[in-house]
């Protein structure tokens, strides 16, 4: 091909070229409308995220009757204790505040059939376990 055919060739793909890439004006600039260009709008931010206090717990008592197990909750779930009959518990307060404060807890929990008052307080009664004999064995 002839030099002067490929120099014709490549000026007109550089006209064509910056005619794709350059913006279509009618020469005077128009502002555009703002709300053309505006972002949807978007629905209220959520509402912050509010921990509940968690109630003291009352574990006071005078006679085995003020005693009763209730789950008070701690940061892994579910926590049963002998408390007074009356004390209030929120189980979800407990956790709401473990997880503002970043705290984690030993899971698992030891059952507790019934409580007793014991100087005053509210503890599980212990079962009565006989002790069991130990035999020596000889070899």
């Amino acid at each position: 091909m002839p030099k002067r055919l490929m120099n014709a060739i490549a000026f007109c793909l550089c006209v064509l070229l910056a005619a794709c890439a350059a913006p279509a004006t009618n020469g005077a600039a128009v502002p555009q409308d703002p709300a053309a260009k505006a972002p949807p709008s978007m629905s209220r931010p959520l509402p912050p995220n509010r921990v509940r206090e968690a109630p003291v717990i009352d574990a006071s008592c005078k006679a085995d009757t003020d005693c009763a197990v209730k789950n008070v909750g701690n940061c892994c779930g579910e926590m049963p204790a002998c408390v007074n009959k009356d004390s209030p518990t929120d189980p979800a307060a407990v956790q709401s505040q473990c997880a503002k404060d970043g705290r984690m807890d030993v899971c698992g929990f030891r059952e507790i059939s019934s409580c007793s008052c014991n100087a005053g307080r509210c503890e599980p009664a212990e079962a009565f376990m006989p002790s069991q004999s130990r035999s020596k064995v000889k070899l």
